[in-house]
């Protein structure tokens, strides 16, 4: 890690009147997802497949292994996003993705809400 990124003691560090507090980042180029301000934090719970590149590998398991998470970012417009990119629909979600280097999911855009959580752990925070 860099000087400017955080490693947070508790997710009490990155939230600051309900919202982030700090610049979103991919955990794996040095791409802006969401500024402060622009996420609101929700404890709820969604199981996303682990995280990996867009492109499928050959031999792959069809079926990813899932991990629960409850720390979210919430975005109620989309376009508060810096840089995200969105998979194909999978039933009534889509899964977000860093839109530079495509990894992911970090995170799940609802259709009939239009609302997007990212999710805390799959992202790193900057000052």
């Amino acid at each position: 890690m860099s000087s400017e990124e955080t490693s947070p003691k508790s997710v009490d560090d990155l939230v600051m009147d309900g919202k982030n507090c700090k610049t979103v980042m991919c955990l794996h180029c040095p791409s802006k997802i969401l500024a402060p301000r622009n996420g609101e934090y929700r404890k709820v719970e969604f199981s996303l497949p682990e995280p990996r590149r867009k492109k499928v590998v050959e031999g792959e398991a069809d079926s990813p292994k899932e991990e629960l998470l409850s720390d979210f970012w919430l975005v109620e417009d989309m376009y508060r996003f810096e840089n995200m990119g969105f998979s194909n629909s999978v039933g009534n979600i889509k899964y977000l993705a860093c839109a530079d280097c495509e990894m992911g999911p970090i995170g799940l855009y609802e259709m009939d809400t239009k609302r997007s959580f990212v999710a805390i752990a799959r992202v790193q925070h900057t000052a």
